[in-house]
């Protein structure tokens, strides 16, 4: 770390257009329909600084980070290859497309893989957003990715901020999002996403307040509170899954700066380590209970109040199984989950409201992408679940990272079994930030020693 406060020290072009990037995304980056306009703020901004960066000359570092860059590579490509116009002989001998063929079977028209291709389009296109942020990330020096838990927490900080805001009945309505007015969603359109969000906060305010050559010191009230309020917060946004996903990032914090707090308490007598451990735990439970007591945990209200064979995600998991068995090994296209569903939507799902995707985007990419989408999704989680291993099994400060972007995938994967928070330009930024920490274990490049 440079000796300078970082107000006075040198920032790289990487760092500056880094900044802008998550500024955008944490104004217009927290919805993930094709039809709002942040959209088109997020994606022309990602275009922006790309040419930015590459005038100011910040050449991306791939050493150590190369499995997070050939996996987001192989992604594009795939989204990509959907795209590129078949014979027909090829196109109709692809399963599920006998329903789209014209007037005239025998038509010589050639149509790419994907049955929706505007969808997939899109699809493409919400992908510059996690390559210009593996861009950045991977031209930062050493130094200045050390600060990114630091300037994430700030990030969420805020929009826990703005979550509260509307919790206490002020009517946000952001532009740039399709959220519901009234709702507590903070800076995002879905609730579920919000949630997951704060849970990353959870996650990082003991990393941010443990981990490093700082130690504690103030940090260590200041994140209980932290934590304390991204738990309240969650509780307030109405999110089932974000109780799973809170309380997982809880324990995960606590797990990646287990052997910090060991080494501050060292010369402590033994009952001292427990004791913290389980003051923090009831720390939290304590303003947990009393805002359930309050009847302000809109998120324990909801899991006992609604009937989940009433959830259409129950209901419509048969036609979804269904359609996945009809277009597998190819695939029906990414992004037009909406518009195939409904030509096998049955008459009892019929309804005023439309079921935009399976909320569960495991199950959801391999309708969408088919065979080669499934080995793509198994060679990843291959890969995490080794990088993961070699990551827990370290100690030392260089460790610390990689343990975090492991939490950080593992808190997506978990919410991804429930909802498709990864489609969100901000969610993508945080993924390929979090895998980029991860690759770093091989590495060891950047200490923990968080600003």
């Amino acid at each position: 770390m440079p000796s300078r406060p970082v107000l006075a020290y040198r920032w790289s072009p990487a760092l500056a257009l880094f900044l802008l990037l998550v500024g955008t995304l944490w104004v217009a980056g927290g919805a993930s329909h094709a039809d709002v306009s942040g959209q088109v703020v997020t994606r022309g901004t990602a275009w922006f600084l790309l040419m930015l960066a590459i005038l100011f000359g910040a050449r991306p570092v791939t050493a150590g980070i190369g499995t997070a860059f050939w996996l987001l590579l192989a992604t594009v490509l795939l989204v990509l290859l959907q795209l590129v116009p078949l014979p027909p002989d090829i196109w109709t001998a692809l399963p599920g497309r006998e329903a789209l063929l014209g007037a005239r079977p025998d038509e010589a028209t050639w149509r790419p893989w994907s049955i929706v291709p505007w969808a997939t389009i899109n699809a493409a296109s919400s992908l510059i957003v996690p390559v210009v942020a593996f861009y950045l990330v991977s031209a930062l020096r050493d130094e200045e990715k050390a600060w990114l838990p630091t300037i994430l927490l700030g990030v969420i900080f805020l929009s826990m901020l703005v979550g509260l805001l509307q919790f206490s009945g002020f009517a946000i309505n952001n532009p740039f999002l399709n959220d519901s007015v009234g709702g507590v969603s903070g800076t995002f359109a879905n609730r579920n996403h919000f949630a997951l969000f704060l849970a990353m906060g959870c996650l990082i305010t003991p990393v941010w307040a443990l981990a490093g050559k700082q130690g504690a010191g103030w940090r260590a009230p200041v994140a209980l509170v932290l934590m304390t309020l991204f738990a309240l917060t969650i509780l307030a946004t109405g999110s089932r899954a974000g109780i799973l996903t809170g309380l997982l990032a809880l324990a995960l914090g606590l797990a990646v700066c287990w052997h910090d707090v060991r080494r501050a308490l060292r010369g402590a007598p033994r009952w001292v380590f427990p004791a913290l451990i389980a003051a923090i735990i009831g720390f939290i439970a304590l303003f947990v209970l009393v805002s359930m007591a309050a009847d302000r945990a809109e998120s324990v209200r909801r899991a006992f109040e609604i009937d989940p064979g009433q959830d259409m995600r129950t209901r419509g998991l048969p036609t979804v199984l269904s359609m996945i068995a009809a277009y597998f090994p190819a695939g029906a296209g990414f992004g037009g989950f909406d518009t195939v569903f409904r030509l096998h939507e049955p008459f009892q799902l019929l309804k005023p409201t439309y079921f935009n995707h399976v909320h569960n985007d495991l199950m959801e990419v391999v309708l969408d992408g088919g065979l080669p989408a499934l080995l793509l999704l198994l060679i990843a989680i291959g890969w995490y679940g080794i990088a993961s291993i070699r990551a827990w099994r370290g100690n030392g400060r260089h460790s610390v990272l990689p343990k975090l972007g492991s939490a950080i995938l593992l808190l997506v994967f978990v919410a991804s079994a429930f909802d498709y928070p990864a489609r969100t330009p901000m969610m993508m930024a945080m993924i390929v930030i979090a895998a980029s920490w991860l690759c770093q274990n091989r590495t060891a490049s950047v200490r923990a020693d968080f600003t």
